[in-house]
């Protein structure tokens, strides 16, 4: 599990109810890191601490640029990235980039 903090919960769709949404900045800790298909191939995660159920379908993970990482985090997300069938290179060349991903200082 890798923790992170979230920098973004805007956004919430109607079918998400509170409980099953993320609060700006609490940590939380990512479980799994894939392209979601019924969300457009975002780069998604899924997290220890909220789990989606059926109401809330489509939406069954978070996108994962809604989480910054300090550097050992964002290094041990990168090798949970690699461990994740469902990702390629390119798609964690995209975790790498920048613009997609922020880093914090804690």
């Amino acid at each position: 599990m890798i923790e992170c903090r979230c920098i973004d919960a805007t956004g919430k769709p109607k079918e998400v109810h509170d409980g099953q949404w993320v609060q700006h900045g609490f940590i939380y800790h990512i479980t799994h890191v894939y392209r979601h298909p019924l969300q457009g191939m975002m780069l998604a995660c899924t997290l220890r601490e909220v789990k989606m159920d059926i109401k809330s379908h489509p939406y069954e993970t978070f996108r994962l640029s809604r989480f910054a990482f300090n550097k050992e985090n964002f290094m041990k997300l990168i090798e949970l990235a690699e461990a994740c069938s469902e990702l390629d290179r390119i798609d964690i060349i995209k975790i790498l980039d920048a613009n997609e991903l922020e880093i914090i200082e804690q």
